[in-house]
Parts: C-alpha cells; structure tokens; sequence
C-alpha cells in the first residue's frame, strides 16, 4: 500500500528496521521520499533496504552510543527493536526479564535521549514514536516482562513529551496488537491460539504490517503537528473491551 505522506528532505531513524513492523516501517518512509537510517542486527537485510544502515545490537549500550555519535541530526525517529522472552509469572528468571527490559525500554530510551539532544542542538522540532505493544495495556499470560517493558515505553513517552516539548519535540507511541509479520504468521497458526484472540477483537482479525506502519507515519508527520504523549492503541478494539 502506498502513501501520500511527503518526507523529503527529512532524516528519520529507524531501529529495528531488518524485519516485521520495523522494515515496513523503513520502507513506507523510503517511498515518501525520507533519508531513512535504519538501525538493525542482519547485515543482509538491512543491505535489502537500500539506505543508510548501522549493524548492531542495540543492548550493547557502548556501541549504541558510539553509532550514534556518528550520525547527523535527525527530524525524526521510530523506535522497533524489541523482542520477547516468555515465561509464567510463577517462574520468571533474571536473564530473559533483563534482556527484554534491556531493549524494549533502556535502549528505546537511550536512541532518543541521543537523537533528541542532537535535534535540541540543531534547532530541530522533530517527532519521535516509540513501538510499544497493547501489551501495555492489558494482561498477557506468560508475558510478564514484556508486558512490563512495554509499559515502561509508555511511560518513557510520557516523559519525553513532557521535557521535549519546549524545544518542539512531539513523542508518541503506537500499541498494536498481533501483526501479521511472516513470524507472526507461524505463531498464530494454531486454531486453539488464534481463534480465543481473534475473538477479543472487535474487528475480527489481526493487523497488517502497513495498518501499524502508515499511523506510525502520520505522528511523525505535520497532519500530527498537536498530538504529543499520547499511546495510541492499533488493535482493532482490543483493548476497547
């Protein structure tokens, strides 16, 4: 699906731009005319996108640092990287919640506390959206981390729209609920999983990559020139009920 969002001229950030949302997200940019640098841990993919790529891990917080140093002021930011480790909350273990919180909330927070410094310095009202997760929101079995890593990225959005908004920086973050990603797609195949949850969705039926990718561009877009600290849920009522 294509888009009539026009970023030319603009320099946006992508983490987690190798697959899933955040390669949607990456392409969707690129075809509305954005110099997109895209941060991710596959080489290959990340050479597919054709544009400014960092190959790293974003948990490493030294060599976060030290790629960004490295890159030009941006007007806006999309923060993707995340991942899931899921455990009972009966049995959670320290490694696999650190590693989740490690990512989802710590190195979403340091990409923009880096990015939005640069922009404070360059005079540039810029947009940020975090990638948070209905997860935030609601009550997942076996999600425990997650669900609270997530939480924390709303809570962090909270933040940084309220100390940003001084210098012009608008902060959102976006809650989907399961995107039908080619991972995604295997893991919701089972009926007995998918069928309870397509069931708690008023709309009947799970997102597309371009459904969570397309918002994502109209909050970094002047369409959202008003609209700061706000989680907006994409999860076809979820989180309605």
């Amino acid at each position: 699906m294509t888009t009539t969002f026009d970023f030319t001229h603009q320099r946006i950030l992508v983490t987690g731009a190798t697959s899933g949302i955040g390669r949607e997200i990456a392409l969707q940019l690129l075809a509305s005319g954005a110099q997109v640098f895209a941060i991710g841990r596959d080489a290959n993919a990340l050479a597919q996108l054709g544009c400014e790529t960092l190959c790293l891990d974003i948990a490493n917080s030294p060599a976060l640092d030290l790629a960004l140093k490295g890159l030009p002021p941006m007007h806006g930011l999309v923060n993707c990287a995340g991942i899931s480790r899921l455990e009972p909350a009966a049995a959670i273990s320290s490694a696999a919640f650190d590693q989740v919180m490690n990512v989802n909330a710590r190195a979403a927070a340091q990409v923009a506390s880096r990015v939005a410094a640069a922009m404070i310095a360059a005079g540039i009202a810029g947009s940020i959206v975090n990638v948070s997760s209905q997860a935030s929101l609601v009550a997942l079995d076996d999600h425990l981390g997650y669900c609270a890593s997530k939480a924390a990225l709303d809570a962090i959005t909270r933040v940084q729209c309220a100390e940003w908004g001084r210098f012009g920086i608008r902060v959102n973050s976006v809650n989907p609920t399961v995107t039908l990603t080619p991972m995604a797609q295997q893991a919701w195949s089972d009926p007995a999983k998918r069928d309870p949850a397509l069931a708690a969705i008023p709309l009947g039926r799970f997102a597309q990559p371009h459904e969570v990718a397309l918002p994502v561009l109209f909050l970094l877009s002047e369409a959202a020139s008003m609209i700061s600290g706000v989680s907006l849920p994409i999860d076809g009522g979820y989180t309605s009920r």
